[in-house]
């Protein structure tokens, strides 16, 4: 990965990959993020290998003005590997967007899929990984999927705790002291998609 400031380098298409569990919140920031985009004038793809919790598909991401690619059922850095990679280049040939998020299944390791992207595209090094943890179910996964939580997390350019208005200031703290101490090297921000709660940072690390 290089750096995680987006458009540095004007013609290359930014890539985007959102990691984590089904549920966590990836669809909802998936969406903030690609809003922000199209405020600031710049053209925004959206790839998206489950739908996320609010139920959002691809006909709704397309009302609202992005470019949206759904793919089947199946894991995009496993069975699907193929069909991630021919979507990859389509959307480089034909569409070309200031930046391609890419939300993967929950069951998908980010840097995997990350890899892929680095063996289809030519401007294939200008990616970032977010990492997000769900603030409402951090201990049920820690203690039910420990290690894959962990390798989810890994690669990450930075780690949001997701649903940090649900859960008390405490709590909070608790498990971003947790997460730092597993990641020390990482950024941890709590975020609230819903009341826009440390959203402001995200762009800032993304959007420059």
């Amino acid at each position: 990965m290089v750096g995680i400031y987006v458009f540095e380098v004007e013609k290359n298409m930014f890539v985007c990959i959102i990691g984590g569990f089904l549920g966590s919140g990836k669809t909802t920031l998936l969406m903030k993020v690609a809003a922000q985009c199209k405020q600031r004038g710049m053209s925004a793809a959206i790839l998206v290998n489950e739908m996320g919790e609010i139920g959002i598909d691809g006909a709704t991401m397309k009302a609202e003005g992005y470019d949206a690619i759904e793919l089947p059922d199946g894991c995009i850095c496993c069975s699907l590997s193929g069909t991630l990679q021919n979507a990859l280049k389509n959307i480089d040939r034909d569409i070309h967007p200031d930046i391609l998020i890419i939300e993967p299944t929950g069951l998908a390791l980010p840097h995997k899929v990350e890899e892929l992207v680095h063996t289809s595209l030519i401007d294939s090094d200008y990616t970032v990984i977010i990492g997000i943890a769900d603030a409402t179910r951090f201990d049920e996964l820690m203690k039910a999927k420990e290690e894959f939580f962990k390798r989810q997390l890994v690669n990450s350019e930075f780690i949001l705790l997701t649903k940090s208005d649900i859960v008390s200031k405490e709590e909070t703290e608790r498990i971003s002291k947790e997460i730092k101490n597993i990641y020390p090297k990482k950024d941890i921000i709590p975020v609230s998609s819903i009341k826009g709660t440390g959203l402001n940072e995200v762009y800032a690390r993304l959007i420059k």
